[in-house]
C-alpha cells in the first residue's frame, strides 16, 4: 500500500509539471480522498478483527470451563472409586465378624449403612457433574459452530457487496467523470451522483442523461433483491429562493430523492418495499460550502445499498 502511495505521489509530481493548476489540484484532491478511504478501510478491518477477537475470547472461556468440569468429574470419579473399594473392604469385614458376635455385627451394620448413604451421595454428585459436563460440551460445540457460521456469513456479505459494487461501476462506466462515484465502505455500497448529472438548478425533474444513469443502476439492483436501497437527497447551504410549491432546501432534497425512487420503481424487478427516499437538505455536506466546487459536490443524490442482515441477526440472537 505504501508503494502505491509513493507511486501516486510521483505521478502527481510528474503531472504537476505538465498539466494546468486546476487539473493538478483535482488530481491532488482525488489522491487525498483515496488516502482517507484507505484509512477508513483500515479502521473497518480493525473493527471486524476486534469482533472476531471477542468471539474467540468467549470460545476460550467456554473451553476453560469445560476443562474445569472434566477435572471435577475425574475427582468425583476417584472419590467414588475409593468409597466403593472401602465399602467392599467393610463388607468383607462384616462377613468375617458376623460369626463372632451380634454386637460386632450391629456396629458393622451401622457403619455399612452410613457408608452406603455416603456412596449414594457421591454417585448422585458424580451423575450431576457428568450431566453438567455434557451440557457444557454441547454448548461449546454450538458456540464454535456459531463462530464459524458467523465468519462465513460476514465473508459472504463482503464478497456480495464487492461484486455489487463492481457490477454497478461497470454498468455506469459511461458516466465516469460526470459527477458520479461508486464506493464501498462500512459493509455498504455508496453511489453518489452530483446534481449536474441529474437536475437543473432548483428543479427535481430528472434529465435525460440522469434518467439513463438511474435506469442502468436499477438494472443491477433488479438482480439483487436482497439489498435495501436508501436514496438520500442533499443540497448546499444556499437557501432556496425560487417560486412554486417548494418550501426550502429540505423540501427540495426530499422531492429529488423521491424522483429517483420513482424511476427505480419503474423497474418491475425491484421490490418497492426495498426502496426508501430521504431528504437530508444541507445538513450532511461532504465538502466545504465556502467554494463553488464544494457546493457542487454537496448538491447530490446518494444511493446507499445495504445487505439485509436477517441471517446474522438471527445467529447473534440465538
Amino acid at each position: 500500500m505504501i508503494k502505491k502511495f509513493v507511486l501516486a505521489i510521483l505521478i502527481l509530481s510528474l503531472f504537476a509539471s505538465c498539466v494546468s493548476p486546476n487539473v493538478y489540484k483535482d488530481l491532488e484532491n482525488k489522491y487525498n480522498n483515496l488516502k482517507k478511504e484507505n484509512r477508513k478501510l483500515l479502521i473497518d478491518n480493525n473493527t471486524l478483527l476486534e469482533d472476531k477477537t471477542v468471539c474467540e475470547n468467549e470460545l476460550g472461556k467456554l473451553k476453560d470451563s469445560y476443562a474445569g468440569a472434566v477435572e471435577q468429574r475425574d475427582r468425583l470419579q476417584n472419590d467414588y472409586n475409593a468409597a466403593k473399594a472401602n465399602l467392599e473392604n467393610l463388607q468383607a469385614s462384616y462377613e468375617a465378624l458376623e460369626q463372632n458376635s451380634s454386637k460386632a455385627i450391629a456396629a458393622n451394620s451401622q457403619k455399612n449403612r452410613e457408608l452406603l448413604a455416603e456412596l449414594d451421595a457421591k454417585e448422585q454428585a458424580l451423575n450431576a457433574e457428568i450431566a453438567r459436563l455434557a451440557k457444557l460440551r454441547t454448548e461449546l460445540e454450538e458456540r464454535s459452530a456459531r463462530v464459524v457460521e458467523l465468519e462465513r456469513l460476514i465473508s459472504e456479505k463482503e464478497e456480495a457487496m464487492t461484486a455489487l459494487k463492481d457490477a454497478i461501476s461497470k454498468a455506469l462506466t459511461d458516466f465516469e467523470g460526470k459527477g458520479l462515484t461508486v464506493e464501498q465502505r462500512d459493509g455498504k455500497v455508496y453511489v453518489s451522483m452530483e446534481n449536474k448529472l441529474l437536475f437543473n438548478s432548483g428543479s427535481w425533474a430528472v434529465g435525460v442523461d440522469g434518467r439513463r444513469a438511474v435506469q442502468q443502476l436499477g438494472s443491477v439492483l433488479g438482480q439483487n433483491p436482497d439489498i435495501a436501497v436508501l436514496i438520500e437527497g442533499h443540497t448546499d447551504n444556499v437557501p432556496y429562493s425560487g417560486n412554486g410549491p417548494l418550501i426550502d432546501n429540505w423540501d427540495l432534497s426530499t422531492k429529488r430523492a423521491t424522483a429517483i425512487v420513482n424511476i427505480l420503481a419503474e423497474n418491475d424487478d425491484i421490490y418497492p418495499e426495498n426502496l426508501t427516499a430521504a431528504g437530508r437538505g444541507e445538513f450532511a455536506p461532504v465538502a466545504s460550502n465556502e467554494t463553488p466546487e464544494g457546493r457542487a459536490k454537496n448538491r447530490r443524490i446518494e444511493v446507499i445499498l445495504t445487505p439485509k442482515l436477517d441471517e446474522l441477526s438471527k445467529l447473534l440472537n440465538e
